[in-house]
């Protein structure tokens, strides 16, 4: 707590979040708090700080993480809504940045409300044909869009799921092959479900299918040894954490029923990682281990995609694990899944930017680091690793990465000065960039006038005027 008496904490927005996320008005939190509504609506409007005492009253009350609650505002927030307001439709009017910080800091819902709409925007012109031909009101967010959103706001973890996922582990061995034969096991005796393998032109382009009337789970010979113990178990936490999963998908309310078919499905999903990666015995082997990716993976039977998602999870209050952020580029550069963790340096809109050397990687067994630098001087380690080639995709990388801080806790970081070593310089994405001596910019910002003459040539593209 010393370090959060040295500066006076404005948390108003914040405590005001918290408070409607609580289901109470002023008048009883301020009863819960043992303050009076006055002070309580002066704390929310920012005029006045937020003390040590009352943080600590807060946590008690409503057992927040102290550290969470106080950490400064993501970029993600007002960065999201500078690039929204750089769209060619509204830049014009030149809403100056510290406009878009106090929106961005003291209302968050409005900035939630632009950024959906924004997204609405977006889908329909990319689909300006498919927008005409609807009959009913189109929906405001894609529901890719609404499940990413809603596992971004729960930090990728879920603790009822979490919880009855480990206490399913606690009957099981840990070794991967023994775990897959009690799995089927336990899915024949207590569900009465038998899992077959079969050729793969009997499922014909499917990887597994459950026939519901002989209630047999089909899977492919194409599946690795990782996908079959993952198909196993999320059947089995379809089953037997049904519950769980029901009451985490009412609490997200999802708007339509594409989205809640996706809510369940990665819900479930969810709950066979931590089925197979129990969260204790997980985290303490990346500590243990210092995060060695082959290692885990091999020890615990599971993909490299598996392994990354699960390292994004580890957001229990009290035994957290690094905050990673995880990407998966196809081998075109482009972001095809994605879950931005605390500190996404990229454009949350479009790509990554081409100085990140991540969508390179090719090994399967081999994690290329690499340390990077963004345009507000904040360094992150990246590691990345290739997908092994199937029938079923195409080459692709799987990128984890965090703020360089935490290397010291990594094997892979080995060897890189993450202070004063050189860092690759990058940025959002090239039309919101604006490093101006970039030889890899493929356009150039919307926020800059172009600068160009006619009797001189930069080694930068575009080059472009400072102000």
């Amino acid at each position: 707590m010393a370090e959060l008496t040295d500066r006076k904490l404005y948390l108003g927005p914040k405590l005001r979040v918290l408070r409607r996320e609580l289901g109470l008005n002023q008048t009883q939190m301020a009863e819960e708090l043992g303050v009076s509504p006055s002070y309580l609506n002066h704390l929310e409007r920012n005029q006045r700080p937020l003390t040590a005492q009352m943080l600590l009253r807060l946590a008690n009350t409503y057992d927040i993480d102290i550290r969470d609650f106080t950490a400064q505002a993501q970029e993600g927030g007002p960065g999201e809504l500078s690039e929204i307001l750089s769209d060619a439709l509204v830049r014009d009017i030149g809403i100056a940045r510290d406009e878009v910080l106090e929106v961005a800091e003291n209302y968050p819902g409005v900035s939630e409300a632009i950024a959906r709409f924004y997204r609405a925007l977006s889908d329909l012109r990319r689909l300006p044909g498919e927008a005409a031909d609807r009959s009913g009101p189109a929906p405001l967010v894609a529901p890719i869009d609404w499940l990413r959103e809603t596992i971004s706001r729960a930090g990728n973890y879920f603790a009822e799921i979490d919880a009855g996922a480990e206490a399913i582990a606690a009957d099981l061995p840990d070794d991967p092959a023994l775990l897959q034969a009690e799995l089927r096991t336990r899915l024949k005796g207590r569900h009465g479900m038998s899992v077959q393998m079969v050729r793969s032109d009997v499922l014909a382009g499917t990887l597994r299918h459950y026939d519901m009337h002989r209630r047999r789970l089909l899977l492919s010979e194409r599946l690795p040894p990782s996908g079959r113990l993952f198909a196993i178990a999320y059947h089995l936490c379809a089953q037997e954490l049904a519950d769980a999963i029901a009451a985490q998908i009412a609490r997200v309310a999802p708007p339509d029923e594409d989205s809640r078919r996706l809510a369940v499905m990665a819900l479930t999903n969810y709950a066979a990682a931590a089925l197979i990666m129990p969260y204790d015995r997980f985290r303490q082997a990346t500590e243990q281990s210092r995060h060695d990716l082959p290692l885990l993976r091999d020890r615990f039977g599971v993909s490299t995609e598996q392994l990354a998602h699960r390292l994004t999870s580890l957001n229990r209050t009290g035994a957290r694990g690094i905050p990673f952020f995880m990407a998966r580029i196809d081998r075109a550069g482009i972001v095809s899944k994605r879950f931005d963790g605390e500190a996404w340096p990229f454009a949350r809109f479009g790509g990554t930017c081409p100085r990140w050397d991540a969508h390179g990687a090719q090994d399967a067994d081999r994690v290329t680091p690499q340390l990077i630098e963004t345009l507000d001087g904040k360094r992150f380690l990246t590691l990345a690793v290739g997908l092994p080639q199937g029938a079923a995709r195409g080459r692709g990388v799987i990128a984890l990465g965090c703020e360089a801080k935490h290397g010291g806790r990594i094997a892979h970081a080995d060897g890189i000065d993450l202070d004063k070593g050189d860092a690759t310089e990058v940025g959002p994405t090239c039309h919101l960039c604006e490093r101006r001596d970039c030889p890899d910019r493929a356009l150039p910002p919307v926020t800059r006038a172009l600068d160009l003459h006619s009797y001189e040539r930069t080694i930068a593209p575009f080059p472009f005027r400072r102000v």
